[in-house]
């Protein structure tokens, strides 16, 4: 609806001050409108031979575009119309539907256009939420699985134990005793008891956990108070807190380390990622330093250089070389890297080589490094960028 300018109107101050005078509009002698869709001027003259009705017409104030007031008239007409059109409704930002139309070869044709507008967020900003925020969600399990890896992955106890449990006839499945460790069950569905407590229906998430093993600590699942599973207590406290109808994971180490060798050891509750990493097969480099007693010769270097035999197996370390001495440390240290993975076998190479071991630490596993501010006893959560390093994925 176009609007009209009043370019001439000099009454309109009587009319502001007198309502009443709005009904003496049609005895003006002369109005000039000026309509702001077309560039025409009509000037209107009242024709008193044929009298004829004239709409109503409300002058009002506007800022027009160059920011100045102009004086402006709006049709009743145009307003009542206004008033009772029907609105239409709000589109919800981000997940608005679009509808229009478009006319092909004759017909109507409805198009529905979907549009949605993501956030904007930085890559950056992106990968602090993934790294920091996001809460990994539980995958679920995929169809049935056996009887003793559903108990050991709940958390009742490993594998060994859950076995044992079976066959003692202390689990039964819907009702019924099963004494098959190899049954497949469907934990969603299936109604599992041990000792007469009920399984819940959801298993906890997969963890990982890098820790900087403290020397003394032994690489238990049991209730030693120096185990390094009980550096978890204070966060297994709080589990049902922050988890419920989860419950608790049952931590293990993945492979060993020594009582009195220090440094990275992965802890997980996922068994199939265990035995990957530490399986000899999976050929994971893994550097450790060793501190010696008294001073070390080219014959020592060269005599771990050609390795030993380990239960039966010749293992050949990758690396083997001196490092600086670091400030008043008068002890040599040796950088090993191996990829075996044998029982302690380190210590072996060191001791064929005819040198005394004073102190052992492992720094890296595949290709990630323990982190350097770390400290003795502490643990920290694996990223998925932590876990390809482990892996020795690039």
């Amino acid at each position: 609806m176009a609007m009209a300018t009043f370019t001439s109107f000099p009454h309109f101050p009587s009319i502001l001050a007198k309502p009443s005078s709005l009904c003496s509009y049609r005895r003006l002698p002369f109005i000039c409108i000026s309509s702001s869709s077309s560039s025409t001027s009509k000037t209107l003259t009242p024709d008193r031979s044929a009298p004829r009705a004239i709409p109503l017409i409300i002058p009002g104030i506007l800022r027009g575009p160059d920011g100045k007031p102009t004086l402006q008239s709006t049709s009743a007409a145009f307003l009542h119309s206004m008033t009772h059109a029907k609105s239409k409704p709000k589109l919800k930002k981000g997940n608005a539907k679009i509808e229009r139309r478009k006319v092909s070869t004759g017909k109507d044709v409805k198009e529905s256009v979907a549009s949605s507008t993501p956030p904007k967020y930085s890559k950056a900003a992106r990968r602090f939420y993934n790294e920091h925020i996001k809460v990994k969600s539980e995958k679920p399990q995929e169809g049935p699985q056996r009887l003793n890896k559903v108990l050991a992955t709940a958390g009742v106890a490993s594998r060994r134990s859950s076995d044992e449990l079976i066959f003692q006839g202390k689990v039964t499945i819907n009702g019924t005793v099963c004494t098959s460790p190899q049954t497949k069950v469907d934990i969603s569905k299936d109604s599992i008891y041990v000792n007469g407590n009920r399984l819940p229906k959801r298993l906890p998430p997969k963890l990982y956990f890098a820790v900087n093993k403290p020397k003394g600590y032994i690489c238990s699942c049991g209730e030693e108070p120096k185990s390094i599973i009980s550096l978890f207590d204070e966060y297994l406290k709080g589990w049902h807190r922050k988890h419920q109808g989860i419950p608790k994971p049952r931590l293990f180490t993945v492979g060993r380390l020594d009582v009195a060798t220090t440094g990275l050891i992965v802890v997980t509750n996922d068994g199939e990622f265990a035995q990957r990493l530490s399986h000899p097969s999976s050929q994971l480099p893994k550097e450790y330093i060793a501190t010696i007693h008294g001073s070390v010769h080219r014959r020592h270097l060269i005599a771990i250089s050609e390795g030993t035999i380990i239960e039966g197996i010749k293992c050949v370390p990758d690396i083997v070389e001196v490092l600086p001495t670091q400030g008043d440390a008068s002890r040599p240290r040796l950088k090993i890297v191996v990829h075996e993975g044998r029982n302690h076998e380190v210590r072996e190479l060191v001791k064929n080589a005819g040198l005394e071991l004073y102190s052992l630490k492992r720094l890296r596993i595949g290709r990630f490094r323990l982190p350097s501010d770390l400290g003795l006893g502490k643990f920290v959560e694996l990223k998925d960028s932590d876990m390809k390093l482990l892996e020795g994925k690039s």
